[in-house]
Order: C-alpha cells, then structure tokens, then sequence
C-alpha cells in the first residue's frame, strides 16, 4: 500500500471512530423500576409501559438521544446508577435534600400528593389517637416510607415492601389496615382496580416538602451538567409542543404536572 492510500485509510479509520464516539454519546440508558403502575411497569408482554416509560421517550426523541431502558429494583436504583450501570433515572424520584447528596436532578417533570387508603367498611380517623395500633404498608426507601417513619412511628406498626403491588397484596390479604403511598398510584395502581374495589382515601393530602421534595425529576451522577441540561431543555419543549399534554391525558383526566 503506498503513503497516500495508507493515509486515506487512516483518514477513514478516524471519521469511522468519531462517529462511532459520537454514537455512543448520544445513546442514553435510562434507569427505571418497571413495578409501579401506572408510572412505570411490565405489561402481559413483557413490554416497559407507563407514564415514565413515555415521558422518557418523548425527552430522548426531542433531545435527539437514542435511549434504551434497564430495569431495576427500587432499593438498589441510586447505587446501580452510580455504578454505571445506566446513566439516568426516570422512575417516578422525587426530588429531595437527601438525594440531592448523592445525585443531581433535573427539573421536575411531575408532582402528585401522598395519602391513605383504607377499607371501606372501616372507620378509622388519621390521627395518632385513631391510629394507634394499625399497621400500614409503605414501599421502603420511598419518600412516602420517610414521612410515615418520622411522623407516625409512635403510633403505628409500619411494614416496609420492596414493591408498592407487595404492600397492595397484603392489605388486600388483611395483613396492615392501612396503606401510604402516592395518590395516583394508589388510584391507577390499586382503587381502580378489582381487588382495591372495597378500599377508598382516608384523610388529607400530604405535599410537605421537607419529605416529598420539589416534585418528581430525573437522577443523574452528580457532575453530568450537560445531560441534565439536555434533559431540562426537552422537558421544556414537550411541555410547550403539547407532546407532554397528550401524554399526561393518556393516563390521567387531571393535571399531573402540578403547580407551575
């Protein structure tokens, strides 16, 4: 081969491995539960669906990313995305001071109110009188779990999940007389659902920041400026294109964006 045909091949070789960097930049895997409907979950298929699950599509399509999903479990969900085992989380995380110390977040993308449910026939007052002595079921390492932990230790029996669906399942069974969790999950997850058919809401709606944060955002390793500022651009423009719109009346028949 003479010089200049050997340099042509090393001018193609370079153009290919920078594109081929270029592509991998731009592929983004995104982190997520996939066991917490309507937000995100498995389908009879086998197929990643729910509210998250389309968001996430919607902001890698309007960022130009190409993203692919990994599943997780809830509790290892921080420490897998540190390890780098994906490079975002798009499950449903609020955003708190505690994260904050081991992640960064983007804006929010949703906002929606803790409550409890509890069965229809049973009279039961939230309060720590009319609590005393009831179990609930939260899902652990939620935000819903810190609030019960920290507000209503003293009066009730808590028993923590590693699914929210584990903690239906049992107060279905009779095993706690209560649950805690968002309300929306509650509802889509749960109440709408023919075994929560006997249960209902209970109580006031819980947003205190101190516990449920500044809304629902996306987790990045703390130093990933340029993803989260890509991710917050494409949060703006499928809020102001109507995709965000069109998503949200997929799931729900109100605003679960929250306050502006």
């Amino acid at each position: 081969m003479n010089q200049m045909a050997k340099i042509g091949t090393l001018v193609l070789l370079g153009i290919f491995l920078l594109a081929t960097v270029a592509l991998a930049q731009d592929k983004v895997r995104i982190g997520t539960e996939g066991a917490y409907p309507p937000f995100n979950y498995i389908d009879r298929d086998g197929n990643l669906q729910g509210f998250d699950i389309d968001i996430a599509k919607a902001l890698c399509e309007a960022a130009d990313l190409q993203c692919v999903f990994v599943t997780q479990s809830w509790d290892g969900i921080i420490p897998a995305l540190l390890a780098r085992q994906y490079d975002a989380i798009i499950a449903s995380m609020s955003i708190t001071e505690e994260r904050k110390k081991r992640v960064d977040f983007t804006d929010k993308y949703y906002q929606t109110p803790a409550r409890f449910v509890k069965h229809k026939d049973r009279d039961i007052e939230i309060s720590d009188e009319g609590l005393k002595g009831l179990s609930v079921g939260v899902q652990r390492a939620t935000v819903s779990a810190n609030f019960i932990n920290d507000n209503f230790s003293d009066v009730l029996n808590i028993r923590s999940y590693a699914t929210q669906e584990e903690a239906n399942m049992d107060m279905v069974s009779g095993r706690v007389d209560l649950l805690f969790a968002d309300a929306v999950v509650l509802q889509s997850g749960f109440l709408d659902t023919d075994a929560g058919q006997n249960y209902e809401f209970v109580g006031p709606s819980y947003t205190d920041e101190e516990w449920f944060g500044e809304g629902i955002g996306i987790a990045l390793r703390k130093g990933e400026d340029e993803l989260r500022e890509t991710f917050n651009q494409a949060i703006q423009t499928i809020r102001e294109d109507g995709t965000y719109q069109k998503i949200n009346d997929k799931y729900f028949d109100f605003d679960v964006y929250g306050d502006e």
